[in-house]
């Protein structure tokens, strides 16, 4: 394990404690991880379910990063591969690492966050191996998992660098079934400590869902995280690939517990197919989930979920059909700001608590 502090070696841009956007699909691009990277967090680019336009979305980030007009075309574009201060993260029981592969030929991004293995986490080991080896082990790799048990087994067959601990609150995709980050994160530190040494490597591990402010940073990291995941929260800035509806609906919803479910019917309804067993998705609860709840049939559903693809930005809310992901903590989402922002005031708040907590301790 490793201190949060020391994480700053790892990636030299960031502030302590790191705050990380997640790879949500089709909605974190290029704009919103260098934003986040800039102001001194982690943002990930969501290659989502596939890994076709890798090289696109890589390039259009590194366009982002060195845009200051004193940087020489060499600089640019120069012969070695190019080290972006980004992530990238795959649904790995859809993307191919062979279409993925190409891209680091060119680009290393700082690191590689897999999730949802078809069959299980051996699956990832072809993933992590390639991946580091074409990066001349430049790039990280990251591994999402949702309990214990999960996290003690890619410890032992993939040997990640980061586990990413996701509990049950998070929004979108993640286990059925899972604890929050209470109890998830300090056990998986424990029997990480238990059966890793450091000679063996370092092993941080980052605490994701319900994290939406310092409040939540601040107590992930006394729980032992060496850093957190935000994905809820940065749905609300101007950088994320959200449509308006969406996002407008993250604003109004409040008390998560009660207005988001885990449910399968988002995917259904959309033809979203091969999601492994163990996983659904939580969302903001509006009509489709309600109809469901209703009885009213897969069929049915899916034609008026497309019916409603027509009305933009008014397929969304209460009364609307269109998936709002959202995790628990939508609640404490009530204003947009930029992602930059969200990431400084974020640290800073989180900073001041956790300065209370040790400062309390010395006296």
């Amino acid at each position: 394990m490793i201190n949060s502090s020391d994480l700053q070696g790892v990636y030299p841009w960031t502030a302590s404690p790191l705050i990380v956007s997640a790879p949500m699909a089709q909605i974190a691009m290029p704009k919103l991880a260098v934003a986040v990277s800039k102001a001194g967090g982690l943002g990930f680019i969501a290659a989502g379910y596939h890994s076709d336009h890798l090289e696109d979305l890589l390039e259009e980030a590194k366009d982002q990063l060195f845009d200051d007009e004193e940087t020489t075309q060499a600089e640019r574009n120069p012969p070695q591969p190019v080290f972006l201060p980004v992530g990238v993260g795959f649904i790995t029981w859809s993307a191919s690492l062979v279409d993925a592969l190409p891209a680091f030929q060119k680009y290393w991004p700082c690191a590689v966050w897999l999730f949802a293995p078809p069959h299980g986490f051996q699956d990832l080991v072809p993933w992590a191996t390639q991946i580091r080896h074409i990066t001349s082990h430049k790039t990280q790799i990251w591994v999402q998992v949702g309990t214990v048990a999960d996290a003690i087994e890619v410890t032992r067959v993939v040997k990640p660098d980061v586990i990413v601990a996701q509990g049950s609150d998070a929004g979108g995709h993640s286990l059925a079934r899972g604890a929050s980050i209470v109890s998830l994160v300090p056990e998986i530190c424990d029997r990480i400590h238990e059966i890793w040494t450091p000679t063996q490597g370092q092993i941080s591990v980052m605490a994701a869902g319900g994290i939406s402010d310092g409040r939540g940073v601040a107590a992930a990291i006394n729980l032992g995280a060496q850093g957190c995941v935000m994905g809820t929260r940065f749905l609300a800035s101007p950088e994320s690939m959200i449509a308006t509806g969406y996002q407008k609906e993250v604003l109004r919803a409040f008390d998560g517990g009660l207005s988001t479910i885990r449910t399968k019917i988002y995917d259904s309804v959309r033809d979203i197919n091969g999601w492994p067993d163990r996983y659904d998705g939580r969302g903001v609860i509006n009509q489709t989930y309600v109809d469901a709840c209703d009885g009213l049939c897969d069929v049915k559903n899916r034609e008026l979920y497309r019916e409603s693809l027509n009305k933009g930005d008014d397929g969304y809310g209460p009364e609307g059909r269109l998936c709002t992901y959202a995790g628990t903590a939508v609640g404490l989402v009530k204003r947009v700001m930029s992602a930059g922002r969200i990431v400084t005031s974020t640290r800073e708040e989180a900073n001041r608590l956790l300065y209370r907590v040790r400062h309390a301790t010395k006296l």
